[in-house]
């Protein structure tokens, strides 16, 4: 299906098993959308429908039948948990608000025990997989994961989630999830996965709107790790964002680090200063749907009489359960 060409859309809602993760039941749409992000629960939902038991906490899945001539697409948007507080009643018609959670909601409902680690040379998944235990989602694993060079401890509150997005950090990875509720990790990636174009690939509406925004950077960043701290100052003349040029300081820091094999916590300050001075121009745009796209996929922004050119990661989207399934986008430049 050529989906930067125009095709109808009609969206219903099921209720999903737990156990076998089928669907068992259908509920009829009205309207609603999807919200995905890069982080943290990743993924929720506001779906209108008809006859939603109200007061029932259960597992639902979204889905998009889209219809092109005589080729059409089956797609699941969204799995997640969802509850229907709400109901708004015009005489006999009956319409049900629902709110849907991510499927990482369980894990993030359950504190971790003080004292609670990730042990050094543990490989990375085995541990994202008991945190996630509490998950009824299938699981994919997306290459070999790499094991952990220095301990990772809870804190006070931490959540199973939470311990999950450092361990990803720590491994270099990333988590995201698919529109049946599958969770992925895998490898970060810079190649772009799709490259839009007004020629070749036009499926962007119009208006773009683009924002340079370097005001937060900083030009100090502390690295405190264990008894040891390092400050990086930039004192660079030639550079735009230096203490000099700038006439001030804008601190970071960070507590807690995961130092790179043989580097000191000095290189690690200055590694990360030039991190965060790494300002990058971000996009908002709408856009035609396109399934295989995600928060923290990369993509190719062909658009040089708008000052457009080169690649993004997509930071998170909003997809209306409408014509078209119209999906707004917010991207920022790699």
């Amino acid at each position: 299906m050529n989906w930067d060409k125009g095709y109808s859309a009609s969206y219903y809602m099921t209720i999903v098993d737990p156990v076998t993760w089928r669907d068992i039941g259908r509920i009829e749409t009205t309207g609603g959308s999807i919200a995905r992000e890069y982080s943290g629960l990743r993924q929720s939902a506001d779906v209108n429908c008809k006859g939603y038991p109200q007061a029932e906490e259960q597992w639902i899945r979204v889905y998009l039948d889209a219809k092109q001539g005589d080729t059409s697409e089956h797609i699941p948007l969204f799995t997640g948990l969802a509850t229907s507080p709400d109901r708004n009643i015009k005489g006999t018609w009956e319409e049900n608000s629902v709110q849907c959670f991510s499927v990482l909601k369980p894990a993030d409902d359950v504190l971790l025990a003080r004292g609670w680690y990730a042990p050094v040379e543990m490989p990375g998944d085995v541990l994202i997989k008991q945190l996630l235990s509490p998950v009824p989602a299938p699981i994919r694993v997306e290459g070999e994961a790499p094991s952990l060079t220095e301990a990772v401890i809870a804190e006070d509150g931490e959540t199973n989630l939470t311990m999950i997005e450092k361990i990803l950090g720590a491994m270099g990875w990333r988590l995201y999830i698919e529109g049946d509720g599958t969770i992925v990790l895998s490898p970060y990636s810079y190649d772009p996965i799709i490259v839009f174009d007004p020629i070749e690939y036009d499926i962007l509406e119009t208006e773009i709107k683009v924002t340079a925004d370097w005001y937060g950077c900083p030009n100090v960043f502390m690295a405190i790790n264990n008894d040891m701290t390092a400050v990086a100052r930039d004192e660079d003349e030639d550079s735009m964002l230096s203490i000099q040029n700038r006439g001030r300081e804008v601190w970071m820091y960070e507590n807690g680090c995961y130092l790179a094999e043989d580097e000191t916590i000095a290189e690690y300050a200055q590694r990360r200063l030039k991190e965060e001075q790494q300002y990058a121009i971000s996009a908002s745009y709408d856009r035609r749907f396109v399934p295989e796209i995600f928060p923290g996929d990369v993509i190719q922004l062909n658009f040089p009489a708008q000052s457009i050119d080169g690649a993004f990661v997509v930071e998170s989207q909003t997809i209306e359960l409408g014509y078209g399934a119209r999906t707004s986008e917010q991207v920022i430049g790699v």
